[in-house]
């Protein structure tokens, strides 16, 4: 009995005991974590991107017939050299002969009754000086004499469109240049003003290149851009922006952009292939591990150190690769961040650093 009443005395305090345990485990504070760090080192960035294109010359002109007619024969082909003047092609001149020719009548008859007119007009007059007729009669005289001198001044004109008309019979060249493209075929029919074949001037050259509406701050900021060939790689040429399309492509939603190659080779073909480059400077960026990048449903940030607490730091990604990342934001040499496991931390978390890896033993 005497020790059965020990043991029940002994209850309460041992009650008791484990009652403060666990209050005593709530007010010891979190112990802290051992993080791995890098040390921000900032470098300066620029952005980069490339345009695949096609060597175009700066002026081209579609070339057609200033009469309607068929295509009798073509003189030229695609890629020949033409000098200013050259024929070109030809057509039928049967009609336009024809139509010349009935030019030609039109007018002699014309002059045959402004002649008439004239000598009735001078008789009307002596007639009217002598009193023989009344002046309402002279009138009409004269006013028929001087209606068939202009309609002898209208056919004399339609003649001598005519006479343009046969000579544009024959397609000349309107300056120097490479035939590009043959627009239409010997034996077609064509109406006035079809074009019937391109012509480009090689002296000027552009590299004409299709980018997306992504690219145009970087077009903006550009002077001077690198442009390689695919016909000689190791030839670099420095070209400008000369034009950029004020409106996208309806049907590709893409910008054409015209480089000027001042300084371009006559190797440089029209319709070879090169490639432009693009750079433009931009804000630092840091060289961080990849596993430091984090996203916790508001954008990729990073965990900075400060002390035994982190700091969420928002970033923006600059460039990815297998092991690192390039990021630009509110970052300053020197800080350190977390560079392994940021998932497993939030704001009210303790660090402790155990070790730091620099930037060159980011790998």
């Amino acid at each position: 009995m005497p020790r059965a009443a020990a043991l029940l005395l002994l209850l309460p305090l041992l009650a008791a005991c484990r009652a403060e345990r666990p209050a005593a485990q709530a007010d010891t504070p979190p112990r802290a974590r051992p993080v791995q760090v890098a040390e921000v080192v900032l470098a300066p960035a620029r952005a980069e991107s490339a345009y695949t294109g096609v060597v175009r010359a700066r002026r081209e002109v579609d070339v057609g017939f200033r009469a309607a007619g068929r295509i009798a024969e073509r003189l030229v082909e695609v890629g020949e050299a033409v000098r200013a003047g050259q024929p070109l092609a030809r057509l039928d001149p049967t009609d336009l002969a024809l139509a010349q020719r009935a030019a030609e009548a039109d007018l002699a008859a014309a002059e045959a009754q402004s002649r008439q007119a004239a000598n009735d007009a001078a008789r009307s007059r002596a007639l009217l000086t002598a009193g023989h007729v009344a002046a309402a009669f002279d009138d009409q005289r004269q006013a028929t004499a001087r209606a068939a001198a202009e309609r002898a001044a209208s056919a004399r004109a339609a003649l001598d469109l005519a006479r343009n008309r046969l000579s544009y019979a024959t397609l000349t060249a309107p300056s120097d240049g490479v035939v590009t493209a043959m627009l239409a075929e010997a034996g077609q029919v064509v109406p006035e003003g079809q074009p019937v074949l391109r012509l480009a001037d090689p002296a000027e050259r552009e590299l004409l290149v299709r980018v997306p509406e992504a690219a145009l701050p970087l077009l903006a900021g550009t002077e001077a851009a690198e442009v390689r060939f695919w016909a000689r790689p190791e030839a670099a040429f420095t070209a400008t922006v000369r034009e950029v399309a004020p409106q996208a492509d309806a049907s590709l939603r893409t910008y054409a952009v015209r480089f000027a190659l001042a300084a371009a080779p006559d190797w440089v073909a029209l319709g070879m292939t090169g490639t432009v480059r693009l750079s433009r400077a931009e804000e630092p960026v840091a060289t961080l591990p990849l596993a430091a990048l984090h996203d916790r449903g508001a954008g990729p940030m990073v965990w900075r150190v400060l002390g035994d607490r982190v700091q969420a730091v928002p970033v923006r990604v600059a460039s990815l690769s297998e092991t690192t990342v390039q990021v630009a934001g509110a970052l300053r040499p020197g800080e350190q961040v977390v560079a392994l496991g940021p998932q497993l931390l939030d704001p009210s978390s303790r660090v402790r650093v155990v070790q730091t890896r620099l930037a060159a033993t980011l790998r």
